[in-house]
Parts: structure tokens; sequence; C-alpha cells
């Protein structure tokens, strides 16, 4: 995943701000992500090792920030007086609504667990599916933001 950020930033970096912002954002998200999930790119054997409070709580934060400003600033940031973007917001609206559903019940799982770490293991799997379809379908709004400013000029 960290790989399709960069990728992403590459490719649309330059377009607009608040996309940049944003995907450095995605980009905290999923480090953060993968230190709770136990993944180290430079080890590739070992035990994992469970996440503590402490960054679970940084985590949820990052988490509920960066989806916060999806739904509330970027989604509609990027169609603005865009009727075709618009259209491609509606039509994955359910879908990004639904991933978003699933990062505040993580959030509110392990917010309310009184043992996190033995919620945290399966729910932190289960989340990163989750972020994966949502930014494979930012990214289709993304482009469509890059493809536009590209005609227009």
């Amino acid at each position: 995943m960290l790989s399709q950020v960069e990728q992403a930033q590459k490719q649309w970096g330059g377009t607009h701000s608040a996309v940049d912002n944003w995907l450095a954002e995605r980009q905290q998200l999923l480090v953060e992500y993968c230190e709770i999930a136990g993944l180290d790119p430079q080890k590739t054997t070992g035990q994992r090792k469970q996440p503590d409070t402490p960054q679970l709580s940084s985590f949820c934060e990052v988490l509920m920030d960066y989806v916060s400003a999806g739904h509330f600033e970027i989604f509609d940031m990027l169609v603005a007086g865009d009727d075709e973007g618009e259209e491609l917001r509606e039509s994955l609206y359910s879908k990004l609504l639904s991933t978003t559903d699933n990062c505040l019940r993580f959030n509110d799982t392990l917010a309310n667990s009184t043992a996190p770490h033995s919620v945290a293991i399966m729910e932190i799997a289960k989340l990163g599916e989750v972020l994966a379809e949502r930014f494979e379908l930012e990214d289709q709004m993304i482009g469509h933001l890059s493809l536009s400013n590209s005609e227009q000029t």
C-alpha cells in the first residue's frame, strides 16, 4: 500500500495543494498502520509485536482525521463545479461510506474494548483491506480531478 501512495503522489502531486496534503496524511496513516500491524519492511521473518495502547490511540486519531478530511473537505473539493466529477462521486459514494463506517467501527471497537490487544490483531487485518479499497476509490476521484485540470490547460 505504501508504494501505491508514493505512486499517487508522483502521478497527482502538484495537482492541488489540498490533494498533496491529503496524500501526505494518507502516507502517515499507512506508516502508522504498518507499525500497529507489526509490519516491518526490513524484516521478512520474526514474530509480530502486538501494538500497545498509545500506538493504537495515535493510529485511531490519524485514521479519524484522514477519514473526516475525505468526507467533509476533499471529496467535495475534488468534484466542485464538475458535473462528471459529481456523477463519479455519487457512483462511488455508497462504497466510500461503507469504508468510512468500517473505519468508525474499528475506532469504536478499540476505544470501547477493555482488552484492545485481543481485538486489535483481527480488526487491524480487516482494516487493511478496507483501507486498500478506500484508497482505490479515492484515487479514482483524484484521477478525475487531474484529468479535468489537464483538459482545462
